[in-house]
């Protein structure tokens, strides 16, 4: 028994290339901006958008790619693909964010004061934009979508603080300020895409994607009166949001054929509510020596 679903949507694609022209558009004004008003660091969180536009525009490319039809060498598709995109985007992020620290932890015994007013206006500008493409991206399901939201949530929440640091520097010379708002907020990101990066890693080693589905499935075909036993039950993801599900049900009796075609359909219809990418089940006969059963005990 094997079942294909296939839906290919291009409305992350759409939210992420909004992302990608918006960053770029907006990074090209931030370098300009920074040399205009002397502030390091507008330039450093420019070079940090642009480090932001690759990524984003590297996750728009796989995001697209994995849309592909399925080949005989690639039988799953190409949607793994986006999981890889995460995984990159996550460790781009940590790159970034780190720098980040290395270049605002100096600051603190040496700030500078740039143009205020010029910082203000960027400021304002970079929230709006960045604002508007998370608002973009945060519908989105899957991983890619999740962690390119944090690196443009990075971004807002950076350019909140130059906004707060701008006008306190307006009536107050404390230039030290920007690099500790800098360094607070930065943390922030790490956590969170620290616990990202941990999904991904999770999904590439093919965990189940959720455990209390994986034992809702199991008890679900368990109910069946023709199956006595369920084994090398595998619950999978390709790229956090379509999952597989293979599995050997072992029957009480030597079922005649039209009980097995009902059998078949009564599996689909209990699976129809998981919406499951693939699905592969096996029906074994009472006495019927499992091919696989050397995996027997590695995987039950």
């Amino acid at each position: 028994m094997h079942n294909h679903s296939h839906s290919h949507s291009h409305g992350k694609d759409d939210r992420i290339g909004w992302a990608f022209f918006l960053n770029v558009t907006f990074t090209i004004i931030e370098f300009i901006g920074g040399w205009l008003t002397n502030s390091t660091a507008i330039m450093a969180d420019a070079v940090h958008d642009l480090g932001d536009s690759l990524s984003i525009g590297f996750a728009w490319i796989l995001s697209r790619f994995s849309n592909r039809e399925a080949s005989d060498k690639f039988s799953y598709g190409y949607r793994r693909l986006t999981l890889f995109g995460a995984l990159i985007n996550s460790i781009v992020l940590i790159i970034g964010s780190i720098w980040i620290l290395f270049e605002a932890i100096p600051r603190l015994s040496n700030p500078e004061m740039p143009v205020v007013e010029g910082m203000l206006g960027l400021a304002i500008l970079g929230v709006a934009v960045n604002g508007y493409a998370v608002f973009k991206l945060k519908t989105g399901e899957t991983l890619n979508e999740k962690v390119l939201t944090w690196h443009l949530l990075e971004d807002v929440l950076g350019w909140v603080a130059v906004i707060i640091v701008s006008i306190v520097l307006l009536f107050v010379e404390m230039p030290i300020l920007d690099p500790l708002l800098s360094i607070g907020f930065t943390l922030f990101i790490l956590f969170n895409v620290f616990k990202n990066l941990k999904s991904t890693l999770v999904l590439f080693l093919q965990a189940a994607p959720d455990e209390e589905t994986q034992e809702n499935i199991k008890q679900l075909l368990n109910e069946l009166p023709e199956v006595i036993g369920i084994h090398h039950m595998h619950f999978w993801s390709l790229d956090g949001e379509s999952h597989v599900l293979t599995a050997h049900l072992e029957l009480a009796h030597n079922f005649e054929v039209d009980k097995l075609i009902r059998l078949k359909q009564q599996v689909a219809m209990k699976l129809t509510s998981y919406n499951l990418s693939h699905t592969t089940i096996e029906f074994e006969f009472p006495q019927e020596t499992c091919r696989d059963e050397h995996e027997e005990n590695a995987h039950d």
